[in-house]
């Protein structure tokens, strides 16, 4: 479990550092080019967005080999804190101290994390059936990313970032569950691997979630772009673990009151980081280039 907790820990700061680096380059792109891969090839000439790149990829095995160790259940709280990773790496690239509020909402994020895994023990699962059930939930999770990216064509600007940063969260949770899948069958052998539909779906998932990643970048500094993200990926991630690979939390009276108590210290805590003014720096800073009216 300890190794788990580290590998996770780990995950989540290499994507907090890559999340600060990757909005702070897609925020001067101009507006047009939201929700169109053409984003992301002009992003691709940026060394900085580059190297946030490379950090979220660098979290994304660290969190793969996670769950290879442990159930979604148990390694998607852990990936939540990014936020907090984002927040610190954000205060030193502006040389500002953190204040309260800063220390409230990393108190609650890590708080609300240790109480969701000491109450739920989250344990079990395996291989999921190739079943239509499976195939209901993943069409689930597609079908509601859609559905908020729809509305969020109808937003003012920032709850358009706001939706679509959640609906990447969606994808990311999904992206999470299909990982661990992925990883539970080539257990069996590359054979079962590559006649399976989870290793093909996987880069899929992870290109269209970036692509709205990006886009909410784009279109909203850090502090309204991010948390959502963060705040949706767990939810997800846990729901499938539980739907798809039958992961099995504690249900007693006392663990579901840890668990939902946890759950939502997670999501207050992630709410306050989202709103801290460190992460607000990208907005004065990167106003000009283009107008964000």
């Amino acid at each position: 479990m300890i190794v788990t907790v580290v590998l996770g820990l780990a995950a989540a700061a290499f994507l907090g550092l890559g999340w600060v680096a990757q909005q702070h380059v897609a925020y001067t792109e101009p507006l047009g080019e939201m929700l169109h891969v053409r984003l992301l090839f002009d992003l691709a000439r940026k060394p900085v967005w580059l190297a946030g790149i490379v950090a979220m990829i660098g979290g994304q095995v660290l969190g793969a080999l996670a769950l290879r160790r442990a159930d979604v259940a148990s390694v998607e709280p852990l990936l939540a804190t990014n936020l907090i990773f984002a927040l610190a790496a954000a205060a030193l690239f502006y040389k500002e101290r953190l204040g309260a509020a800063e220390w409230l909402g990393a108190v609650l994020v890590s708080g609300g994390v240790a109480a969701f895994l000491v109450a739920g023990r989250p344990q079990g699962g395996g291989v999921p059936a190739q079943s239509s059930a499976v195939w209901i939930a993943v069409l689930a999770v597609v079908g509601v990313a859609a559905g908020v990216v729809a509305l969020a064509l109808r937003m003012p600007l920032q709850p358009k970032a706001m939706l679509l940063a959640a609906a990447a969260g969606a994808l990311y949770g999904l992206q999470d569950a299909l990982t661990r899948g992925s990883l539970l069958i080539l257990a069996w052998g590359p054979v079962a691997l590559f006649t399976s539909w989870e290793p093909y779906l996987l880069p899929v998932i992870a290109a269209t979630g970036i692509l709205l990643n990006q886009s909410a970048f784009d279109a909203a500094p850090l502090r309204i772009s991010l948390p959502a993200t963060t705040a949706t990926e767990p939810i997800v991630g846990i729901v499938l673990g539980v739907v798809i690979f039958g992961e099995r939390l504690r249900v007693d009276p006392p663990a579901l009151a840890g668990e939902v108590g946890g759950l939502v210290a997670l999501v207050v805590g992630i709410v306050i980081l989202g709103r801290s003014p460190f992460l607000a720096k990208s907005e004065q800073v990167q106003q000009a280039p283009h107008d964000r009216t």
